[in-house]
């Protein structure tokens, strides 16, 4: 990691406020809001041969978990997909990572923050794949995190808030620390609900089944990959699944717009063979995000 280049420290432009700036020109004070009260709100693409897959999408989830937040993004849906490809054709990328953010500024320091002035930036940086398809589907290995995604009257778990990645990133370093990749996070009734950052899917008998989104993000990405499999006449079955079923299922996959379509080999005690669904559903998606249009409508 040493070679690694700080955020903050980075060359070239990103859209702030609505306009380009210096990227090195992009700050903010430390008293603002989004930082001490996490009023922030965010999204994950990626652009693959100059085209964001599914910009309308993430960008129609950016204002949905602004409402829920109740703050107003002072722009139209339009301008922030104009805003995110102004930040990749600036930096001259064709194959990056996007970053739109929205966030409650300085003007007020209290739990109460309606007189706050709502900022939205969106930056790009290169972010290549994962790992290659064929170290993919050697699969990875998930702790099970001991934190649980909560419940939707305690949290605004239909929201990308920043908020609720911080248990996330505790899961993943304590995962990491064991010599995993990832943690499988469970919810509030011990229901399997996610990895850190992306969804999770199981293969049984050639159904596909997959935890129901009823307290964490219903990923694009997963989305995306279900119609993929609908497509190739796979039953796909949105359901609540214990962990004790993970005993029964052949394969298992991570799927997110960071994680693309990443096959599981181990999940705690639960172990999984990278197989013929998952490769060929990888296989699809990384065909798909390379059209000129995706051939799945969400």
């Amino acid at each position: 990691m040493a070679d690694v280049i700080p955020f903050d420290m980075r060359d070239g432009s990103l859209w702030f406020d609505g306009k380009l700036i210096p990227w090195k020109d992009a700050k903010v004070h430390v008293l603002t809001h989004g930082l001490h009260y996490a009023s922030c709100v965010f999204e994950g693409e990626r652009m693959y041969s100059g085209r964001i897959y599914k910009l309308k999408e993430h960008t129609e989830r950016l204002f949905e978990s602004a409402r829920i937040l109740g703050i107003k993004i002072p722009y139209a849906i339009d301008e922030i997909n104009k805003a995110c490809m102004e930040a990749c054709e600036v930096q001259g990328y064709t194959d990056a990572y996007v970053r739109p953010v929205v966030w409650r500024g300085s003007e007020m320091m209290a739990v109460s923050a309606q007189k706050t002035k709502t900022h939205v930036a969106v930056a790009t940086w290169s972010w290549p794949s994962y790992f290659d398809p064929e170290t993919k589907m050697k699969g990875i290995r998930l702790d099970i995190s001991q934190w649980k995604r909560p419940a939707p009257d305690t949290a605004p778990t239909a929201a990308k808030a920043a908020g609720l990645y911080m248990i996330c990133t505790m899961s993943k370093h304590a995962a990491e620390d064991k010599g995993y990749t990832d943690a499988l996070m469970l919810d509030y009734r011990g229901y399997v609900a996610e990895a850190t950052g992306a969804n999770i899917v199981f293969v049984q008998d050639g159904v596909l089944h997959t935890p129901k989104p009823d307290c964490f993000l219903d990923g694009i990405t997963r989305r995306s990959v279900e119609a993929l499999a609908r497509i190739r006449q796979l039953k796909v079955v949105e359901r609540h699944i214990k962990p004790e079923e993970m005993a029964g299922f052949s394969e298992a996959f991570l799927c997110g717009t960071a994680a693309e379509v990443t096959p599981v080999a181990e999940i705690g005690p639960y172990t999984f063979k990278p197989g013929e669904i998952s490769r060929m559903l990888l296989t699809d998606y990384l065909a798909d995000v390379q059209r000129e249009k995706s051939v799945v409508e969400l």
